[in-house]
């Protein structure tokens, strides 16, 4: 039953996030960039929930993102699916209790989302190569993740290891075997 709730939980927060990201962070760009808060959100659910589930909120939001948004659908659904394989195995070979570390999993996860969804774009779609500005809206993109994820950390943190808890139980020696 908890775990329903939590899934529930999962899909306003979706909500939530795509309201925060379409309205807020409209107008609080920085150089004409925002954050992308859903890269921070699968790799959060993949960290503390697992690969698996990881994958599939990663594939099922980015195919909702497409959607609402009006791309191509696909490219984020596989990028987003990447970053909550990416967080899974992030939680079997890292600490997730360190602020550091876990900015250091959000600005490696946005640079192979962001770098992915480019050439998935430029092979399928043939979009123009504009390497100079996509390096600067990336690293801009970074910034803006890593300091929204340390501001954010410890409601992320609280609710992740409660979260946690209650999808993998106390199976601490299980974890590394």
């Amino acid at each position: 039953m908890k775990k329903v709730v939590i899934n529930i939980a999962l899909i306003l927060t979706f909500i939530l996030t795509y309201l925060i990201q379409v309205n807020f962070f409209s107008w609080f760009r920085i150089f004409m960039v925002m954050p992308n808060l859903f890269v921070i959100l699968v790799l959060f659910i993949g960290l503390f929930i697992g690969k698996m589930q990881g994958i599939t909120y990663g594939i099922f939001l980015g195919f909702l993102l497409d959607f609402f948004i009006g791309k191509k659908i696909g490219i984020t659904a596989v990028m987003l699916g990447s970053v909550g394989l990416l967080g899974g195995i992030f939680d079997k070979n890292f600490s997730k209790e360190s602020r550091v570390t876990i900015m250091i999993m959000v600005a490696i996860s946005t640079i192979l989302y962001e770098i992915g969804a480019y050439f998935l774009g430029l092979f399928i779609y043939k979009y123009t190569a504009e390497v100079a500005s996509f390096i600067k809206i990336l690293s801009i993109e970074v910034l803006y993740n890593v300091l929204l994820t340390a501001i954010l950390y410890p409601l992320i943190s609280g609710i992740g290891f409660m979260v946690e808890e209650e999808y993998k139980g106390n199976k601490i020696l299980t974890r590394y075997f």
